[in-house]
């Protein structure tokens, strides 16, 4: 292509009826970098403004690969000076396209429902289609068999839409209760993409968008009123043949052979003994007129005839033709398509198109270079432009920015430069789930839990929450769901950890220090025995992991009188009926029985307060109390005076029946320090009843330890939280009886 066919610098565009905001395109090709502004129009055709196209002065790429970043970096630099002459504006944000090399394409569904019935609108068809990338993107994972997938999404394609399984083109302003979309998404290997913004930046512009070469091109050369019909577009550039195919309304596969127009001037190079440069020059111009004058290497003037010249390339081209035509019947589903168009300077060599059409078996009428006719609804403000096939993707860039705006953004995370999907909707926890940060270190992390078993039934008590993860954006503190930009800084401090779990026996629901009963019209109060793991603890015992805790809420009538130091006595009534030795006495029950000698009127029972362990064989041979409730020393312990260490009573006991027995076999008494003021209250998450336990105090992040909700992988774009229908954080209070909603949304 010659540098200055369209675009010099002496070209001046009048800018007077230009609105401020244009789209500015680069189409990166091998051989050379084309530039487009323009806009949209009312009628939803496209102006282009200015365009211009500059030929890489060295092979800075190959095959679609940029391998010289900073030559490709100065040309485009050159292509933004020169629109700038041209409009008098100023660039920053540009739009470019990937060409196919090493494309993956995978098929997705992808789906939403909704709880009634619903007005689609386009911010839900948005997160249809973004649910739909993520669903081709684990495929993807899947198919590699890798989690660390190092593709990016550079484009996808809508095959269908579904309204309550109805297929329909346009879901939005339609009421249904499901919308789902069966599409084509298109990943290429980060270093493509690397390389693309690594020189776009380094020439000094952002980019506001990425696109697939094919995507761009198809959206110019195959409008939809033509998708119903089974069509090929071939984009045959130099470095490579992009292709894409449609039928039934949708484009349906999109692919790529590493074969184009460099091949045909390799080939020219050869025969004729010239430089690349030259021999592309060669190329371009017997397109354009019947004869060719050229150099060779030792410097002589040559003439050769463009049909000789075609003739010369005749293998190569039937080459590429041949790989092209086998990769759209592969496309295809096994069979030919009923037409294709080609676009790109690569396909207009002399018998390229001939050739196409006699490997893919249809007429050649139906194999055509596509040109100005496909750019009909392309209006050009400068003078000086040649409108042929070269045009097509350049412009289908810039279109593509207003259909499918994709753009990728770079952010630094604890110092590490990282590349986004920017779906103008990313947050903190977008950029921590992209490097990898743990999960858990971005929210309060609790303190060790304990799992302990009453009576045979398996509970769990959670630590202490700790301190959430310090995060700062370009210095300033924030918090996680904070949106970001490019080009942000951002530090993230891990979360702390709470303490862990600490629980005593006196703060179980089911423990109560005594057993209570009458015994002869005497009201006695008895210690109630507590074990953990076959020893005898006192209600001040710290509950360990694994432990097993076992509360009798009864005596056996022969541990009573034992307790009671009695030893002579018949006729014994429990609740007034006729009981045995091993008869248990529950909380209230009462005892008649006659005893030989008179029972004193008060008994004290002993203390344990103990540092050590009191065996039970010594319990046993100590001499026990008891008392009448009008003189009553034994109380349970005043715990609203917050002495949490002050002594307990009470009293010693021995087994009376086998259960027991087995409980209290070389049991011992001992005793801990503990805390009260932990609450349970019961909230309403989502619709449902959830109790959260062992706290005096809530916020919303401890709904999580009782409500299950995945948050270690995004399923939106956001968490939506609320209490009581009001937005919030993780740290917001929480209180009985509150309403708790929280959801992925997006």
């Amino acid at each position: 292509m010659d540098s200055v066919a369209y675009g010099a610098k002496n070209t001046v565009i009048d800018m007077s009826h230009v609105p401020d905001d244009l789209v500015f395109g680069l189409d990166i090709g091998t051989r050379s970098v084309v530039g487009t502004v323009g806009y949209k129009n009312n009628t939803n055709g496209f102006v282009a403004v200015a365009q211009t196209a500059i030929e890489h002065e060295t092979r800075a790429m190959i095959d679609g690969q940029i391998h010289d970043i900073g030559q490709v970096a100065r040309t485009i630099e050159r292509i933004r000076e020169r629109l700038e002459e041209m409009t008098g504006r100023r660039y920053q944000d540009v739009c470019i396209a990937a060409a196919g090399r090493v494309l993956k394409t995978v098929e997705s569904v992808a789906e939403i429902h909704f709880s009634s019935e619903n007005v689609v609108t386009s911010d839900q068809i948005y997160s249809l289609n973004m649910l739909g990338v993520e669903n081709a993107y684990e495929t993807l994972r899947k198919e590699l068999q890798s989690d660390d997938v190092k593709f990016y999404c550079v484009g996808y394609s809508v095959k269908q839409y579904y309204q309550n399984d109805y297929p329909i083109s346009n879901l939005e302003g339609h009421k249904c209760t499901d919308i789902r979309t069966e599409m084509i998404a298109t990943f290429l290997p980060d270093e493509v993409v690397d390389g693309l913004y690594a020189a776009v930046e380094r020439a000094g512009l952002y980019v506001a968008n990425l696109t697939l070469e094919p995507i761009a091109a198809i959206n110019v050369a195959i409008p939809e009123k033509f998708r119903l019909l089974n069509i090929a577009l071939v984009d045959v550039g130099a470095g490579t043949s992009d292709i894409s195919i449609t039928r039934d309304g949708s484009i349906i596969a999109y692919g790529m052979i590493p074969y184009a127009g460099d091949e045909v001037t390799e080939t020219i190079a050869k025969q004729y003994l010239t430089d690349f440069t030259e021999a592309d020059r060669m190329k371009c111009t017997s397109t354009e007129q019947e004869e060719v004058t050229y150099h060779d290497i030792m410097g002589l003037p040559q003439k050769v005839s463009s049909e000789e010249l075609v003739a010369s390339v005749d293998e190569t081209v039937r080459m590429i033709t041949k790989s092209i035509s086998e990769k759209i019947i592969e496309l295809n589903g096994g069979k030919p398509v009923s037409a294709i168009f080609v676009v790109g300077g690569g396909g207009k060599i002399g018998g390229f198109v001939e050739s196409l059409a006699e490997y893919q078996g249809i007429q050649k009428e139906r194999v055509a270079l596509r040109g100005s006719e496909v750019l009909g609804r392309v209006k050009f403000l400068q003078e000086d432009i040649t409108v042929d096939s070269l045009l097509v993707t350049p412009i289908g860039i810039c279109l593509n920015y207003y259909e499918q705006k994709n753009n990728f953004i770079f952010v630094t995370v604890n110092g590490e430069r990282i590349k986004l999907y920017d779906n103008n909707k990313l947050t903190i926890m977008d950029a921590a789930m992209q490097i990898g940060f743990p999960n858990e270190e971005l929210f309060p992390q609790r303190g060790d839990s304990i799992t302990y078993f009453v009576n045979g039934e398996r509970r769990m008590l959670r630590g202490e929450a700790g301190e959430a993860a310090v995060i700062h954006i370009n210095g300033k503190e924030l918090g996680i769901n904070t949106p970001i930009e490019s080009n942000d800084k951002i530090e993230i401090s891990s979360s702390t950890k709470g303490a862990a779990a600490e629980l005593v026996i006196g703060r179980l629901p089911e423990y109560k220090a005594t057993i209570n009963f009458e015994f002869n019209g005497k009201r006695i109060s008895a210690a109630r025995f507590v074990s953990v793991n076959g020893e005898l603890v006192s209600e001040f015992y710290s509950v360990k992991d694994q432990d097993d805790i076992r509360i009798l809420d009864y005596y056996t009538l022969k541990q009573v009188l034992e307790f009671m130091d009695i030893i002579y006595y018949d006729n014994v009534y429990v609740n007034n009926v006729p009981a045995q030795m091993d008869t248990k006495v529950y909380d209230n029950f009462t005892i008649r029985c006659n005893v030989e000698e008179q029972i004193p009127s008060t008994y004290v029972a002993e203390t344990f307060v103990s540092e050590e362990p009191v065996q039970m064989e010594d319990d046993l041979e100590e001499e026990a109390g008891f008392e009448s409730e009008e003189d009553s020393i034994l109380q349970e312990p005043d715990y609203s005076s917050g002495d949490e260490g002050g002594s307990q009573q009470e009293v010693g006991f021995s087994s009376g029946n086998e259960e027991s027995s087995q409980l209290l076999s070389g049991a011992s008494v001992s005793a801990g320090t503990g805390t009260r003021g932990m609450k349970n209250i019961t909230v309403i998450v989502n619709g449902e009843n959830v109790i959260l336990r062992n706290k005096a105090d809530y916020i919303f992040v401890d709904v999580l330890d009782f409500y299950p909700f995945d948050t270690s992988v995004a399923h939106g774009d956001h968490l939506d939280l609320r209490v009581n229908g009001v937005k919030c954080d993780f740290t917001h209070p929480v209180k009985e009886g509150d309403q708790i909603q929280i959801e992925w949304v997006g």
